[in-house]
């Protein structure tokens, strides 16, 4: 695998910024920018300044910073489904398809590094993920996001995980929720661990990586609960 397309909807943007170097420019700088200053301190004007471009060029692509919060977001989740597709397609095992999916999700795969995509720095825009993605939905206009579908990439990830589950253990009550759960955790066990250390055994001080330890802890609780009695 070497270059990687995906396709965001147009419900998320304006005007299509992958139609143009100037909209592609948009998405790197603004990951960057969000990556250096959070969300909270970005704005539409610091990204125009360090394109060395217009404050209007940008909205004529994105609304605003939310939108473009849910466009990086919905592309990180689109290309976690990808990555799922492309690894287990051949996984005839569903226990072993579901562990190497969870491997996908906490970033525990060497093959991730091999992907090359033009204009996105797939490491910083999971280091934005981190930190900001909850506020895609943390919101008080939330149902009126998502009844313009503009939630359908996490779901899409989410439903697609937890049909491996069910073949698994077609008795399991809480598929969503487990999955839902363990994606939010796959971020947060990193966060605390660089971050709030106290809050979880995860590492940055162990042998093994903070994602080797995050796909642990995350594998033993979903192989746990999930495990037919």
């Amino acid at each position: 695998m070497s270059d990687v397309n995906i396709t965001i909807g147009e419900r998320y943007y304006t005007k299509d910024p992958q139609s143009s170097d100037l909209g592609r420019n948009i998405i790197s700088e603004g990951i960057a920018l969000l990556d250096d200053l959070g969300y909270e301190e970005f704005t539409f004007k610091k990204l125009a300044s360090q394109m060395n471009s217009t404050e209007a060029s940008v909205y004529r692509y994105f609304e605003n910073k939310h939108k473009l919060l849910v466009y990086l977001t919905t592309w990180y989740w689109s290309w976690m489904e990808y990555m799922i597709d492309y690894k287990t397609h051949f996984i005839k095992d569903n226990e072993e398809k579901l562990r190497e999916t969870l491997k996908i999700i906490c970033h525990n795969d060497d093959e991730i590094t091999a992907i090359n995509i033009s204009g996105i720095d797939i490491y910083a825009l999971r280091r934005l993920v981190l930190i900001e993605a909850d506020k895609t939905y943390l919101t008080k206009h939330v149902d009126a996001i998502n009844n313009q579908g503009l939630f359908k990439g996490f779901k899409s990830l989410c439903h697609k995980i937890s049909e491996v589950i069910l073949l698994i253990n077609p008795n399991y009550k809480y598929a969503n929720a487990i999955v839902s759960t363990i994606l939010e955790a796959s971020h947060q066990q990193t966060f605390f661990a660089l971050h709030l250390p106290s809050l979880t055994e995860v590492s940055k001080d162990s042998s093994d990586t903070i994602e080797q330890q995050v796909y642990s802890f995350v594998e033993d609780t979903v192989m746990r609960l999930i495990k037919p009695l």
